[in-house]
């Protein structure tokens, strides 16, 4: 399978091509280029231009609304909703996340509530920005069925991602960004293009057998979640989280009422906002800076997000798959 070299202009381009001649506003185009781009350049290969093409079949079908507005409202001193009117939520997101940090600076915590928007980027961008703010933030959203709770051979939950991050002055933040399921569903899918086997325990066939054949899991199949009933237990936080209480839906009652266009479903998320300012007696930085000090002396330890951010300082092109980049230009 081949390979061509784009710069990270020239994959900004091509997806703002494809979302502007696909119904997006100037806008919301920019919103989502920088986007790919981003991912493309910290090497989150499965969220980058590999979700063009079912960002577009569902612009195409008129699920996602590519020039609207979310509607952002102050409930209280710590609280924030965001309806997204099914706009994508890059674009939600990149509207209701500053109001999200002035609570937060102000009164110490908030949490933002998104409901009716698309999701199906990576989570680590929303987090990221808000601990480069010097706030603690949390993140969690679910999706469709595709992960079966433990004990079960049926899905039920998303693959029901969180994110993490830590802020840290005059350093990047440590970011985590990890699906519940045992592996993302993008993941897999980018395996089975490749040809590459998924980890046994990554999931079952159809027929609730285990396999390591990831078009078995991602055609019929299902995904389990990491550490057995632990991840489940966390899946279905997340359910509860970016479901009930934000007032959107679950994963199941999500695939309900989709079109199967094959694009990301409507949905909710959940963040969480905190002030280590306002929260820490001591001096958290130089604390917590101790603390990740002693774990990188303890081996080969990475931080969660140090590949990202290593990734990040290459500015030259990114080797992407050609028959991706020629289905990319063929829907402009």
């Amino acid at each position: 399978m081949s390979n061509i070299s784009l710069s990270l202009d020239e994959i900004f381009i091509l997806a703002k091509n494809v979302f502007f001649k696909n119904g997006c506003d100037e806008e919301t185009s920019n919103i989502m280029a920088d986007l790919v781009m981003k991912a493309e350049r910290d090497g989150s290969l499965s969220h980058g231009l590999f979700r063009v093409p079912a960002y577009v079949s569902g612009l195409k079908s008129g699920k996602i609304n590519g020039k609207g507005n979310p509607d952002i409202k102050i409930i209280s001193a710590s609280v924030v909703k965001a309806n997204g009117n099914n706009c994508l939520a890059p674009v939600v997101l990149n509207k209701s996340i500053p109001e999200l940090i002035k609570l937060a600076k102000e009164n110490g915590v908030a949490i933002l509530s998104i409901t009716n928007s698309h999701h199906m980027a990576a989570m680590w961008p929303e987090t990221e920005i808000i601990a480069e703010q010097g706030l603690v933030a949390i993140a969690c959203t679910s999706y469709k069925p595709a992960v079966a709770p433990a004990g079960s051979i049926k899905p039920l939950f998303g693959t029901n991602p969180i994110s993490f991050a830590w802020p840290r002055k005059n350093k990047p933040p440590v970011v985590f960004d990890m699906a519940t399921a045992s592996m993302a569903m993008g993941e897999v899918q980018v395996a089975k293009r490749e040809g590459h086997k998924v980890p046994l325990g990554t999931g079952l066939t159809k027929e609730g057998k285990d396999t390591t054949d990831p078009a078995e899991i991602a055609d019929g199949g299902v995904l389990l979640p990491f550490g057995g009933y632990k991840g489940s237990g966390i899946a279905m936080m997340v359910e509860l989280l970016a479901g009930a209480l934000v007032g959107d839906n679950f994963s199941y009652e999500t695939a309900e009422k989709d079109n199967n266009d094959g694009g990301p479903p409507s949905g909710g998320e959940f963040i969480l906002a905190i002030s280590p300012d306002k929260l820490s007696d001591t001096d958290w930085d130089t604390h917590s800076s101790k603390f990740f000090d002693k774990m990188k002396s303890m081996g080969d330890v990475r931080l969660p997000g140090e590949r990202r951010y290593k990734n990040r300082l290459d500015k030259g092109p990114r080797h992407i798959n050609e028959d991706l980049v020629n289905k990319i230009k063929s829907l402009s």
